[in-house]
């Protein structure tokens, strides 16, 4: 299908603060939403408003909710940017940061895999982070996946792996990741999810920092680790 995202039209398929945004564009933040999350903001956002004011574009693509990451998904994250990249006449080295919550947290892991631009820094919470595991962890989860890789040729094990950050681990960029989990996380196991995926990452060396936030439930960070995510981010987009 041809593309038809234009910069004219872009408020339809993602959030973006522009219109509140110092220039010059110094980095983008992405933000992916998590599952069942279909907002559409109307009027600019308080991260929007706090990111435009360093000079950062803040964008959240309307993916499908149920997307995972698939290929489509990928794809529409990488024409939204060439939107922005082009109406701004941004640098292709500008930096990315790659960020989400949950299955957004998941997203944000996936994308620097696959993205026409690789990030230079990924900060999720509470993120599924082993595909194969959460399709059984609940009821309602088994539908979400099927919706988002039906196209998928093969088994369904071998399907969930493509949207499976610990079975991708051969093929995520080296750059730093922080990784949050709220151990009285009910929607998202952390000891099945975030201990296991770090837990490999170090083993491989990668360059991660895994904040547990105690005491929490599902994304749900105390002001000190909302204070760290967001500085993960400044940081690695300005160094």
């Amino acid at each position: 299908m041809e593309k038809i995202i234009t910069y004219e039209n872009i408020r339809r398929f993602a959030y973006v603060n522009d219109a509140v945004c110092r220039m010059p564009v110094k980095g983008i933040v992405l933000y992916f939403l998590g599952a069942n999350n279909i907002s559409m903001f109307d009027a600019d956002t308080v991260e929007g408003e706090f990111y435009g004011e360093k000079n950062l574009l803040y964008v959240v693509p309307y993916n499908n909710p149920w997307a995972w990451m698939n290929r489509q998904a990928v794809a529409y994250t990488d024409e939204i940017l060439e939107v922005l990249f082009e109406k701004y006449l941004l640098d292709e080295r500008i930096p990315i940061a790659s960020t989400g919550n949950s299955m957004g947290g998941l997203s944000a892991l996936i994308y620097p895999v696959f993205a026409k631009r690789t990030p230079v820094v990924c900060v999720a919470n509470c993120p599924v982070c082993d595909a194969v595991f959460h399709f059984s962890s609940r009821q309602d989860i088994p539908r979400l996946f099927y919706s988002a890789l039906w196209h998928e040729e093969g088994d369904l094990e071998t399907a969930l792996k493509t949207v499976s950050p610990l079975h991708l681990l051969k093929e995520m960029p080296r750059i730093p990741y922080h990784i949050f989990h709220c151990d009285n996380d009910q929607a998202v196991n952390i000891a099945h999810n975030s201990d296991v995926l770090v837990s490999e990452m170090r083993k491989q060396g990668f360059d991660v920092t895994y904040d547990v936030v105690h005491g929490r439930g599902h994304c749900k960070l105390t002001y000190e680790a909302k204070m760290k995510y967001v500085n993960y981010i400044l940081s690695a987009v300005f160094k």
